[in-house]
């Protein structure tokens, strides 16, 4: 080769490299992530933790598109609009109202979702062993437990006279459900039970006023987006208004409250997003059975229960997962 031709090869090898490298870049595979709630959700590091299981490391060989609907649920199909119009690779719809507008948006983007609803019920899987379609996820199954939830309250408050469920009316069929199991549940043990209402931040400061008029001797808070996002006031209230109160989720125990039970869910959002790694290698949603948990937490807070002046039975503390002290 000539000295002229291999100078021009050379020329032509360093436009051509950068370009190769772009194009690299531009196969990344991208993950959409359709969240209901704020940013600072603590189950996105179990998320990105499955994802890296899988092989996946955000930044480095995937990239990730958050979208934040701030707990506004009507933004949730404009925020779908937005990933599908990235060409994501796949959604992961963090909940409900966000699993059900990514689905309506899209018919052929594989959907990953976590749901405290069941997912056939709502229309979101065929069925758990066979989802069909296009979407599969983890169902958290947070609202078949409101009956367990009322053994546990009642073990720590047996003289209960009335006890209450904090539901949110405006969240699809999630709060339909609790609202059918648990009254049944008070029934068959004689327990009177009565329910309010909450889907705004100035209808706790009213439903705990509302409690309180009533002599309400102990609180269910209902599995709803809501409520875990306002985890600190809801926890504030309880502790202001000297009710004990049982939650869905352990990160209320953490931020003070007495105590909760329910899934993992990190872990479960972990299982996520190992599935969403899954996906990206080439499975299809359609072969991958919806998760449920296989254990549940229970979590109790032995300061808060001191400053209630309760006193926690044995067999709860020999049955629990964790004891905060």
């Amino acid at each position: 080769m000539k000295r002229r031709e291999f100078i021009s090869f050379l020329g032509g090898a360093t436009v051509a490299w950068p370009l190769a490298a772009r194009a690299q870049q531009a196969a990344m595979p991208v993950v959409g992530m359709l969240m209901s709630g704020a940013p600072g959700l603590p189950f996105v590091v179990g998320f990105q933790q499955g994802l890296k299981e899988a092989g996946y490391s955000e930044g480095q060989n995937v990239a990730i598109e958050y979208r934040w609907a701030e707990d506004h649920r009507d933004r949730l199909p404009a925020l779908a609009a937005e990933l599908i119009g990235r060409r994501v690779d796949v959604i992961f719809a963090s909940g409900p109202p966000a699993a059900r507008a990514a689905k309506a948006a899209t018919a052929t983007i594989p959907i990953v979702f976590t749901s405290a609803e069941d997912p056939v019920k709502i229309g979101l899987v065929s069925s758990l062993n066979r989802p069909g379609g296009n979407v599969t996820g983890m169902s958290l199954f947070y609202v078949e437990l409101g009956a367990k939830r009322l053994d546990l309250l009642l073990a720590l408050v047996p003289k209960s006279d009335v006890i209450a469920v904090l539901v949110n009316p405006t969240s699809s069929t999630e709060g339909q459900e609790q609202l059918r199991d648990l009254p049944a549940a008070a029934r068959a043990i004689g327990q009177q039970l009565i329910v309010v209402n909450a889907s705004t931040d100035s209808d706790l400061d009213k439903a705990f006023a509302d409690l309180v008029q009533h002599g309400v001797s102990a609180l269910i808070v209902g599995s709803d987006l809501l409520f875990f996002s306002r985890r600190a006031q809801l926890v504030a209230l309880a502790a202001r208004n000297a009710i004990p109160t049982i939650y869905f989720e352990r990160n209320f125990v953490t931020t003070g409250g007495l105590i909760s039970y329910g899934p993992n869910t990190n872990d479960m959002y972990r299982q996520a997003g190992a599935y969403t790694g899954r996906i990206i290698k080439g499975e299809k949603p359609a072969d991958l059975p919806v998760i449920q948990p296989t254990k549940f937490e229970l979590v109790i807070n032995l300061k808060t229960a001191k400053v209630l002046g309760l006193s926690v039975p044995q067999t709860l503390l020999v049955a629990a997962d964790d004891v905060i002290e």
